[in-house]
């Protein structure tokens, strides 16, 4: 009953928001990173912010996570808008990220691991931002991630409030309602992937460090192999890696093959899927057997189709 009224809720946050958009022209233009051609609707990932305030108004404990959620969300949002200086971006990521490490008491680990934490950490939420270029990838990809976290967090190790996995999946539902369709009617903008991947690494850091397994962060393997291998393969290929492109995996199956988008989108959540569950039932493994078990053969698949797909650029 409750889940459901909040449902209704988010979708009336939804059409309340396009409404605002289209007075105040929040639209997305294409440009050379872009898998679009259509203007669309952008920022529709404020359902996020919508889910934080839902979350903190249930749950009050967890008011420092929300205020990270609203801080880096906000500023986000404010970046689709009006393109800000990357020295205030930077501190409003580590500033978001700092509260996030106070909530979680990440400070009272070893020096090194806290540093390490911040790298992944922020480096996660700029791969997540990147990976959004396509209708429906980001809302299904957090959507399974959610999925497998909730299920670690019911039948395995009670990590964190259920609501504050609940509830950003509801807002996942209700974003793909609009956003999984060929004609995308919104996108999330960085606004909406930003905002999900530090409410998920929320999520990941917090079971990492009760159940001491760092095998969890295989949650956002497909999206890590992708984002990596890209950077790397645009080193080799001397290229500005700051630079926009549609150079990741997902897009050159998108543009270069012509592929549907929601089959690559629904591809990449669908294979983050099998190996969620072969994390959560890992008990023949050790963690090292596990990475090695599932990196090893991403990692040389993901070679395999650059090298096929994209046969001139692959070799440089």
């Amino acid at each position: 009953m409750v889940y459901g009224l909040i449902t209704i809720l988010f979708f009336g946050s939804m059409l309340l928001y396009f409404l605002v958009a289209d007075r105040y022209n929040i639209i997305d233009h294409p440009n050379e990173r872009s898998s679009h051609s259509e203007i669309t609707i952008r920022g529709g990932g404020v359902i996020f912010l919508f889910a934080a305030l839902a979350s903190v108004i249930m749950h009050p404990d967890y008011w420092l996570p929300v205020v990270a959620l609203f801080l880096i969300g906000i500023v986000s949002f404010v970046d689709d808008r009006v393109t800000l200086s990357s020295i205030i971006r930077i501190l409003v990521h580590l500033a978001a990220v700092t509260l996030l490490f106070v909530y979680l008491h990440v400070f009272s680990l070893p020096v090194y691991e806290w540093l390490l934490l911040y790298f992944i950490v922020i480096g996660t939420i700029n791969a997540y931002n990147f990976m959004d270029g396509i209708n429906g990838i980001t809302g299904a990809y957090s959507l399974v991630v959610l999925g497998g976290l909730q299920y670690v967090n019911l039948r395995q190790i009670a990590f964190v409030q259920e609501d504050m996995i609940w509830l950003p999946m509801l807002a996942c539902g209700v974003f793909l309602y609009f956003n999984f369709r060929r004609k995308a009617k919104c996108f999330a903008g960085d606004v909406g992937s930003i905002t999900i991947a530090l409410w998920i690494l929320m999520l990941l850091v917090q079971l990492i460090l009760i159940s001491h397994n760092w095998s969890y962060i295989l949650f956002l393997a497909i999206y890590g192999i992708d984002s990596v291998l890209t950077i790397l393969h645009r080193i080799y290929l001397k290229q500005n890696v700051l630079k926009a492109h549609r150079f990741h995996l997902y897009q050159v199956l998108a543009n270069e093959q012509r592929l549907p988008h929601l089959w690559v989108s629904a591809s990449y959540a669908f294979l983050q899927g099998i190996i969620i569950i072969l994390v959560i039932h890992n008990a023949a493994f050790t963690s090292i057997g596990l990475f090695t078990v599932i990196l090893i053969p991403l990692t040389i698949t993901y070679i395999f189709l650059k090298w096929f797909l994209l046969p001139g650029k692959a070799i440089g």
